[in-house]
């Protein structure tokens, strides 16, 4: 590993100081310089085909792509990727994590791929700003943590999303949820059922509600509302996303609670907030009961009754106002929560669907719908719907 870095820095200083005095090389330029570069090298250094062939693309990605991390981000059996600091990786492939043997050639390395990474969604990340959340054009999610605030160097995660967005059969077929409960939920959200996921990091939330959004009819107009831009909403013309701006992406800082109002400015039939964390709570639920219905959202939360505390606490940090009152906002303004689950093997799944029924001595009355049975190892139909008002408008069938 280490002769590898020494020739590809050899190699890279060559052509650097070559290509020092164009104003721009194309893509096929500097190929065919690196090209000639590492067989030049080869005839002084013995290098097999395959040492050579490495070389070239290793050089060639470290100019124009992302650097060691492309194979990963090309490898669609990866889902996430971690850098702990320059000298330590981890992938996670197949459910379970691993430590990848590559390492970048200095903190340096790192730091520039970065900067290059933020820079193209129009953000910036430093020593004042040290965090900052991005995207790849692929629309892999990345975060990044610079030092001081991390002391082993500079951090980045790279979340990965499939090429091809996942389909409820798909999770049907991986066991995920059943067909039963699926139908349930899709015929739920065509009635407009406001929807709010629950689950852990790494849960499956956002691809669950990718896949939720798909159910809403052609017709209506959407308003998307994220940090960073994740969803991949397919088939729906009348599509609006916003996405939130930093105060260190420069300019005037632009926050989720703002997009929201913006949105209700915009004539939406669905708003779909991305993740609820903090303020914007308040203004989401106060969205679901002001005429907006059929939304849908999503939390960090362990359980359904865990995630109605969360909001609570987030909607109280934005407004001086009655706890009674927020809960009587969020038993009116929710009405579905599905809460997803990741297991140690890597499996995501459905773990319970529950109906916020309302509020009764304030105490949110919730009402399982289905529940995973893990002796039957599927999801298990518990009760029926008690709002049933949406359906009956709707004539929907699950009515009878």
């Amino acid at each position: 590993m280490n002769r590898q870095l020494d020739m590809r820095k050899e190699i890279r200083g060559t052509i650097d100081r070559k290509i020092a005095g164009f104003r721009e090389v194309e893509d096929d330029q500097l190929q065919a310089l690196i090209t000639q570069e590492v067989l030049d090298y080869g005839k002084q250094h013995y290098l097999s085909i395959a040492e050579k062939e490495e070389l070239i693309l290793s050089i060639y990605n470290s100019m124009r792509r992302m650097d060691i991390l492309q194979p990963y981000l090309e490898d669609d059996t990866i889902s996430e990727i971690m850098i702990n600091g320059p000298e330590c990786i981890f992938i996670e492939k197949g459910g379970q994590m691993e430590r990848a043997p590559q390492v970048f050639e200095s903190p340096e390395t790192l730091e520039n791929l970065i900067h290059n990474v933020v820079s193209k969604v129009n953000r910036a990340v430093n020593e004042t700003s040290p965090i900052v959340d991005a995207r790849l054009e692929d629309g892999s999610r990345v975060n990044v943590v610079l030092p001081p605030i991390a002391l082993q160097g500079p951090v980045m995660t790279i979340r990965k999303f499939p090429k091809t967005p996942l389909t409820i059969e798909d999770l049907i077929e991986r066991e995920s949820v059943t067909r039963e409960a699926a139908g349930f939920l899709a015929e739920l959200v065509r009635c407009r059922y406001n929807v709010f996921i629950s689950g852990g990091t790494s849960s499956g939330k956002t691809t669950f509600l990718n896949i939720l959004s798909n159910d809403i009819p052609p017709q209506e107009r959407i308003v998307t509302i994220e940090d960073s831009a994740e969803l991949q909403i397919h088939g729906k013309e009348n599509l609006i996303s916003l996405e939130s701006r930093n105060h260190n992406g420069g300019g005037q800082q632009v926050a989720i609670r703002d997009l929201i109002k913006t949105a209700l400015r915009l004539r939406p039939d669905r708003i779909i907030v991305g993740e609820v964390r903090g303020k914007e709570a308040l203004d989401m639920l106060q969205a679901m009961n002001t005429g907006h219905e059929g939304s849908l959202s999503t939390g960090h939360a362990n359980s359904c009754g865990d995630i109605l505390k969360r909001l609570e606490v987030m909607a109280l940090e934005a407004a001086d106002i009655p706890i009674c009152s927020v809960r009587q906002q969020i038993g009116s303004a929710i009405e579905i929560i599905v809460q997803l689950k990741r297991h140690t093997d890597g499996t995501r799944r459905v773990m319970e669907i529950c109906e916020v029924v309302g509020v009764d001595r304030e105490e949110y009355v919730l009402n399982p719908l289905f529940v995973y049975d893990h002796n039957e190892r599927r999801m298990m139909r518990q009760s029926q719907l008690v709002n049933r008002d949406k359906l009956q408008v709707a004539g929907s069938a699950m009515v009878c």
